[in-house]
């Protein structure tokens, strides 16, 4: 699979992954959001542009991304949802933790 697209917009870390995030890529893409936060990004946004599906290994890394950086202060947001994936998140109530916005 492809890298993550990963731009610094002002104070934020945008990371766009470059497909679903399920199980096959969670390892990856887990590599690049600890090595985001260990460098010290505190405001990073999840730009899901790419993305049509996210399983339960994806929906464990968000978690684990929110978790980390809410212990040393930083924010996590999610933009560009798709519907589904949006839809999922809202279920899950992780909007009420993080900001969650659709296409």
């Amino acid at each position: 699979m492809t890298e993550p697209i990963i731009t610094q917009e002002s104070e934020k870390t945008v990371i766009r992954p470059a497909g679903d995030v399920v199980a096959a890529y969670v390892p990856e893409l887990r590599s690049v959001l600890r090595d985001t936060v260990h460098a010290g990004a505190r405001d990073v946004v999840l730009d899901l542009s790419n993305t049509e599906m996210v399983d339960s290994s994806g929906l464990g890394l968000v978690i684990g991304t929110y978790n980390s950086l809410e212990k040393v202060g930083g924010r996590l947001a999610v933009i560009h949802a798709s519907k589904d994936v949006l839809q999922l998140f809202q279920t899950m109530r992780m909007h009420q933790r993080f900001a969650i916005s659709g296409d």
